[in-house]
């Protein structure tokens, strides 16, 4: 199966006053697992029915390889969609789910049944095709859903949350399992999805996308590490975002005057894990709690500003005897400190 690129090209949608996309240019690679990641109401799932079809452009381009799709009807499109809510027919057992879309293409019935027995053995449904809907656990239906969306050898593939509604252990599980089937199929594919940790598990790039527009696009641990805006770097987990000025270096030295991102994870309360180069606060400790794998310290700088620092539970050992009010030091090496040129603090 060989995959496609997809082009988007200044895509703009509007809803009366409510700008849903504005002006977003994308290029997505032929083979690449590509996350739209954001809040909800960023544009992220807009922007996926635009190339499914069920959205129209006001204006810009979608291309699929050298092929404007942008007015082309969604059966046309050549491409796989997972839904948020599966979007199974009740009434049809798990093989006539997964064969819907041969018949849709009027493939030979024996060719249809066969297709969709394979690809039901590759998403491990062996066994499952006389199954009712109905029956199905959670896991299963999702990958029926999956079964059904690349029966018919896509060349890209949408999913738009196709997650939420499982646990956290099966949700894990899944996210590997897409990304493998992603792996051995070679399909494009775009991932809408909200959690931060799912984006960087599965991805190859991750586009970060706030009000209609896209924040950043890099691969998972640039996006993480070093963010280009405000907004990407506290939507990505525990940052802390440090006026100039707020943290001195390792030696009693100004630190840099421009605006700080350091991650709670990367600071340590030993200035011995840091060495010599690196940034320290001085502050007082308001809170801490336990979390299994580590302890979470709340404290206060000078100014009033709070800090969020997190300590590995193996490096914790004093962190259960701290008392509020504490003065205390916490350290992040260089390497961990981010400058966000233009941000304000």
């Amino acid at each position: 199966m060989k995959s496609l690129p997809i082009t988007i090209d200044s895509v703009r949608k509007a809803y009366g006053s409510y700008v849903a996309l504005d002006d977003v240019s994308l290029d997505v690679q032929a083979g690449e697992f590509l996350t739209l990641l954001g809040p909800s109401g960023s544009g992220k799932t807009t922007l996926l029915m635009a190339l499914a079809g069920f959205v129209r452009p006001d204006s810009g381009k979608l291309l699929l390889g050298n092929r404007d799709i942008t007015r082309l009807a969604p059966n046309k499109r050549d491409i796989g969609i997972v839904f948020q809510n599966y979007a199974l027919f009740p009434h049809m057992n798990v093989l006539a789910n997964v064969e819907y879309p041969l018949a849709l293409r009027k493939t030979p019935k024996a060719q249809a049944r066969q297709q969709a027995l394979d690809t039901l053995a590759r998403v491990k449904l062996e066994g499952l095709a006389k199954r009712n809907i109905a029956a199905l656990s959670g896991g299963q239906r999702q990958r029926v859903a999956l079964a059904r969306a690349i029966v018919f050898e896509p060349r890209v593939m949408l999913m738009d949350e196709p997650l939420s509604a499982l646990d956290r252990n099966l949700r894990e599980t899944m996210q590997y399992e897409i990304r493998r089937l992603h792996d051995d199929l070679g399909i494009t594919t775009i991932y809408v999805t909200h959690d931060q940790r799912e984006a960087l598990t599965m991805s190859d790039r991750v586009a970060v996308m706030n009000s209609g527009r896209i924040q950043q696009i890099d691969t998972p641990q640039q996006i993480y590490d070093r963010p280009s805006t405000r907004f990407v770097a506290e939507f990505m987990g525990e940052a802390n975002i440090l006026a100039p000025g707020s943290a001195r270096t390792i030696d009693g030295g100004d630190a840099s005057r421009e605006t700080l991102m350091i991650r709670a994870e990367s600071f340590h309360l030993d200035a011995k894990l840091v060495g010599r180069d690196g940034v320290a606060l001085e502050a007082r400790l308001c809170a801490k709690a336990f979390r299994g794998e580590n302890w979470l310290l709340t404290l206060a700088l000078d100014d009033g500003q709070e800090v969020l620092v997190c300590i590995p539970a193996a490096l914790a050992s004093g962190c259960a005897e701290l008392a509020a009010g504490q003065r205390v030091t916490a350290y992040a090496p260089a390497e961990k400190v981010h400058a966000i040129p233009g941000a304000i603090a």
